[in-house]
């Protein structure tokens, strides 16, 4: 137990290279790296929260109980969580760790939104689950909350959100693409009050491509150059089917109407949608 272990999380939508990321940073003996640590506590007081659901004194005290305890009895000199259930976090974690370290992994909009639905359909947005959490957050404390797995803990738009009743007319799909893009601007507005020497943005199709953005990562962290690296970015991580999906034409159109403002601020809108390449495939 240390109190010099320094804290890194990694930020994104999900589908976007964070257990990719558990794989990379785990060659390193002195990294203590993790993926969606704590998840049944963490990703249902993340939605509460970002619901608006518990406070933000509520939620400390369950990040508190999981990691800040991880990073307190852990003997290494780093300690990571790569995890889209922090991504609803961040100014918590920011008062926590008044050191740690953030780094917001982007992924291709089409490429995220497919894989959630075809891969994680059951367990993301689905029409059931959906509803369950809905009619939970209509009843205001009048129902009993959905048991703490993850197909019912997904953030739905708050009341006064102007979108609210748009998205209870979406599809599953739609409710999808709408996560990819609330979750990239919450974690663009939360780390605006993190200092730029704290957080690092960075494209998952970049650092897969691209020998520079890897250093650049390592450097922001403070970790030296492994030759591991490379190969364990080489091919994806977490794929539980190991198929491509590129968009129908009718998701396409939706995506577009929902993500387009979002694309365009990661540079995205001019890169034709690129084909997941698996061995054997």
């Amino acid at each position: 137990m240390t109190e010099a272990t320094q804290p890194f999380f990694i930020v994104s939508s999900g589908r976007s290279g964070t257990a990719m990321m558990e794989r990379l940073f785990g060659v390193f003996p002195q990294v203590d790296m993790h993926h969606e640590y704590m998840v049944q506590h963490v990703q249902p007081a993340a939605v509460r929260f970002q619901m608006g659901l518990i406070n933000a004194q509520q939620a400390t005290e369950i990040l508190r109980a999981t990691h800040k305890a991880g990073v307190l009895y852990s003997d290494a000199p780093f300690w990571g969580d790569a995890s889209n259930k922090l991504s609803w976090l961040i100014p918590l974690l920011n008062r926590l760790f008044p050191t740690a370290r953030f780094v917001h992994l982007v992924r291709d909009g089409r490429k995220v939104a497919s894989s959630y639905f075809h891969k994680l359909g059951a367990e993301c947005y689905d029409d059931s689950s959906t509803t369950a959490l809905q009619a939970f957050y209509d009843a205001d404390g009048a129902l009993p909350a959905p048991p703490p797995e993850k197909k019912y803990w997904w953030p739905l738009p708050r009341r006064d959100d102007p979108r609210a009743a748009e998205f209870r007319r979406f599809d599953q799909f739609e409710r999808i693409v709408y996560h990819w893009c609330e979750i990239n601007r919450v974690i663009m507005r939360d780390l605006e009050a993190v200092p730029a020497a704290r957080k690092h943005l960075v494209r998952l199709e970049d650092i897969v491509g691209r020998a520079t953005e890897r250093q650049c990562l390592l450097n922001f962290l403070g970790l030296p150059w492994d030759d591991r690296v490379a190969g364990l970015l080489a091919r994806p991580h977490n794929v539980n089917r190991p198929e491509d999906y590129p968009l129908k034409p009718k998701q396409t159109d939706q995506f577009w109407h929902l993500a387009g403002g979002m694309m365009r601020t990661f540079g995205y809108h001019e890169r034709p949608e690129y084909r997941v390449a698996y061995r054997g495939s």
